[in-house]
């Protein structure tokens, strides 16, 4: 999934919930970066599979991505989306998106 330019107009909710579900999906395929991700969050791995396709645990996941920037690079490599459309997705799930 390639978002364009980037940009906010060109996000809508449901692309960023598709987004936050991808990051969820890389940091499954480590185990390492997974890890990383339930010692940041203090969950444990039954609350995680619980609650995987919530709106807080979506935004929880691209929060994640969004404050390691090595990280967040990988994963938007990864997955051929612009590093900036991260933030853009965070600010639509935190209904800051202007």
């Amino acid at each position: 999934m390639r978002t364009p330019s980037g940009s906010r107009n060109d996000m809508d909710r449901e692309t960023a919930e598709t987004i936050a579900a991808q990051g969820l999906a890389f940091l499954a395929e480590d185990r390492a970066r997974l890890h990383h991700f339930l010692r940041a969050t203090g969950l444990e791995p039954a609350d995680l599979r619980a609650r995987a396709g919530t709106p807080d645990m979506l935004l929880a996941v691209l929060e994640h991505l969004a404050g390691d920037e090595s990280l967040l690079l990988v994963f938007a490599e990864a997955r051929k989306i612009a590093p900036e459309s991260i933030g853009h997705a965070v600010a639509l799930l935190q209904g800051t998106a202007q």
